[in-house]
C-alpha cells in the first residue's frame, strides 16, 4: 500500500502538468507535496509569473494536510473567515481555500497534494483534475459536517 507521493511519483504529475501548459500557452507552476505537506517537487514552467510557485505550494499544501481539495474549503471559509484565517496560518505554509488543489489519494490512504497556479481559475483546477483522473488516483472526498449547509448559507 503506498505511503507518500515520492519523486517518480511528482514527474509523471508534472509532466501530465507541463504538456497541458503547452496546451494551453499558459506559463504555469505545479507543486507536488507529501502526505505531511512535505515539498517533493516544484516547478515553475517558462513564462510563469513569480508569484506562482508559492500560490502552487499553498494549494498543494492545503489538499495534504486538509486531506481534501482545496476547494473543498471554500463553505468553510466564507462561513467562519476568522476561525479560517486562523487555522491558516497554523502551518509551514498557507492554507487556502480556492480550485487548483488537489488531494492524492491511493487506495484509501492519503499520500500527498499537488497545486496548479498561473491560469484561470477554472484552468488550474480542470488540470489538477486531469492529473488525478489521468494517473490514477482517487476522487472522492467526504464533505465535513456542516460544510454542506455552510456552503448554502454563503449563497443566500
Amino acid at each position: 500500500m503506498p505511503k507518500n507521493v515520492m519523486q517518480d511519483d511528482a514527474e509523471k504529475i508534472l509532466a501530465v502538468a507541463e504538456r497541458e501548459a503547452l496546451r494551453l500557452g499558459k506559463g504555469l507552476s505545479v507543486a507536488v507535496v507529501d502526505s505531511g505537506g512535505f515539498i517533493v517537487s516544484i516547478r515553475r514552467f517558462d513564462g510563469a509569473r513569480p508569484m506562482t510557485p508559492l500560490i502552487a505550494l499553498s494549494k498543494a499544501y492545503t489538499s495534504a494536510v486538509m486531506q481534501r481539495p482545496s476547494g473543498m474549503l471554500k463553505g468553510w471559509s466564507q462561513s467562519d473567515p476568522v476561525f479560517f484565517g486562523k487555522v491558516g496560518d497554523l502551518g509551514q505554509f498557507p492554507i487556502v481555500a480556492t480550485g487548483g488543489g488537489v488531494t492524492l489519494k491511493l487506495e484509501g490512504e492519503f499520500v500527498g497534494g499537488v497545486g496548479v497556479s498561473g491560469g484561470t481559475p477554472g484552468e488550474d483546477e480542470a488540470i489538477a483534475q486531469l492529473i488525478l483522473s489521468e494517473l490514477g488516483y482517487e476522487t472522492d472526498f467526504s464533505e465535513w459536517a456542516g460544510a454542506r449547509e455552510a456552503a448554502a448559507e454563503t449563497k443566500d
